[in-house]
């Protein structure tokens, strides 16, 4: 069994963002439901919702490379973008082990599902490379329409009404939920149950991008074959299926460097978090790895906060004005016009 002392970190971690990304959820909700009437506001609009603009932020970064000019409408995005991908060069994958709210949400539901069935399933490794490209597809596709979009229509798209509001179109796509929408969301949400990290494996295309950059990351798990007793329990415990009992270092775009496999080892020193710099008798614990993690996330947040790279200037009147009239033609994707 994983150490209790030691788990705790991590899902603590886990859990503290997951609130924190549900009470933000819930702020904006209530604001665009303020801002949607004619009476005084008195609610806020949370910043951190920017972190589900994924696509702005990759448009933001690429006028941003080549123009220094910085995303002001949604500006937040592009900073946990960077966030995320910085981690990933530092700490592998550790963003969706350790951050991700939708990460959280499906290992709780695999958790669950091993407990209400007595195991999770895997599907035929044939089914599963494939299935694994999809997100890569996904994100190839996303990449693609960023990369090929002239530095004019970027702009363009940035400062759209559409753009401005693109926060709330994400919201309304839940809260005016289409069958299509609600039968993905079920068909995801029953597979999770079954299949351990079920979105994150195969549809999740934010966890392909910090896959990818985790490929080229300085820091990876090692084992000390001298040391292996090959009891195997590391491979049974990997949420991502990776037999880690056969390898002498894991490089796989699926490791989130969730520590599971160290946890779980009975002999000391035999897995171990090596960083490229560091002396080699020199290893993460999951208590120096969480602190470190945690740490950068604020100091990002607070350096961009201090410099105006978090706050919007878009002003409440103006959000205001797009929020009440966010149905007209006018206020439709540029794309589509």
């Amino acid at each position: 069994m994983l150490k209790p002392d030691l788990i705790k970190i991590r899902h603590l971690i886990q859990l503290a963002f997951f609130v924190t990304t549900c009470a933000v959820g819930i702020q904006f909700y209530l604001y665009v439901k303020q801002a949607s009437g004619s009476g005084v506001m008195t609610i806020p609009r949370p910043i951190g919702v920017e972190g589900f603009l994924p696509i702005g932020a990759l448009m933001g970064w690429k006028r941003f490379f080549l123009t220094g000019e910085w995303d002001i409408v949604h500006p937040a995005s592009m900073v946990i973008l960077g966030f995320a991908v910085l981690i990933s060069f530092f700490f592998h994958k550790a963003f969706c082990s350790w951050f991700c709210p939708v990460g959280t949400l499906s290992e709780w539901l695999w958790k669950i599902g091993k407990g209400i069935f007595g195991r999770n399933f895997a599907l035929p490794k044939w089914l599963d490379y494939i299935l694994r490209a999809l997100k890569y597809i996904l994100l190839g596709i996303f990449l693609y329409v960023v990369l090929t979009m002239p530095l004019p229509e970027i702009s363009a798209f940035i400062e759209s009404p559409y753009y401005k509001v693109s926060d709330v179109k994400m919201l309304r796509f839940f809260t005016h939920m289409s069958l299509t929408t609600a039968i993905v969301l079920t068909v995801i949400t029953i597979g999770s149950l079954f299949i351990k990290n079920f979105w994150c494996r195969y549809a999740c295309p934010y966890g392909a991008l910090t896959g990818l950059f985790g490929l080229i990351s300085i820091s990876r798990i090692k084992r000390n074959s001298n040391n292996c007793i090959d009891c195997g329990q590391c491979s049974e415990v990997c949420p991502h299926t990776i037999d880690v009992k056969t390898k002498t270092q894991i490089f796989s775009a699926e490791c989130s460097l969730c520590m599971d496999c160290i946890e779980v080892c009975p002999v000391d020193q035999t897995l171990s978090i090596q960083t490229v710099g560091l002396p080699k008798h020199k290893s993460w614990s999951t208590k120096s790895l969480g602190a470190t993690i945690v740490i950068l996330f604020w100091c990002l947040i607070y350096i961009a906060t201090i410099t105006g790279y978090w706050q919007t200037r878009l002003s409440q009147n103006e959000n205001r004005s797009l929020i009440k009239r966010i149905d007209s033609p006018h206020i439709s994707h540029p794309g589509l016009n």
